[in-house]
């Protein structure tokens, strides 16, 4: 589940999240065997009430879904608004955003030329995460990459 805006996810990238967001959703109210472990939903996990946090997380991919004019089901969500509930690296945001720019690269050109010239370093986040300074989060799978 991305850190970074959801305004700069590609139309595959916004439905997938909301999919994704939705299934995160179940294994946090523990509706589902699957996906329990995924290192991501650790920082929903830590938070006080992880489903609030991940309906206020998917409130806001709801609300740029409504900006594109796409309609995704509101009731599969409660509509909770929740400002910088949970911290994110700025590294973080910046890998994200380089990790983004290789997948869209590959699948939407025209929506690739929209983002590129965004800096990585300045990307906003989904606003239920404040941008606090720092590399990559210890959660995100790197393989043998830095985590500055």
């Amino acid at each position: 589940m991305w850190s970074i805006h959801p305004k700069y996810l590609d139309r595959i990238g916004l439905v997938a999240l909301w999919r994704e967001g939705l299934l995160a959703r179940s294994v946090l109210q523990g509706l589902t065997k699957g996906y329990r472990n995924h290192p991501q939903l650790s920082r929903f996990k830590r938070y006080e009430k992880p489903v609030d946090l991940v309906d206020a997380y998917l409130y806001q991919v709801y609300l740029e879904a409504c900006r594109r004019g796409y309609r995704f089901n509101p009731l599969k969500i409660r509509m909770i608004e929740l400002r910088e509930a949970v911290e994110v690296t700025r590294g973080q945001l910046a890998y994200e955003f380089n990790h983004l720019l290789g997948k869209v690269g590959k699948r939407d050109e025209e929506w690739f030329e929209r983002i590129r010239g965004v800096d990585p370093w300045s990307v906003e986040a989904n606003p239920v995460f404040k941008i606090v300074e720092g590399g990559v989060e210890e959660w995100e799978r790197l393989g043998k990459k830095s985590r500055r």
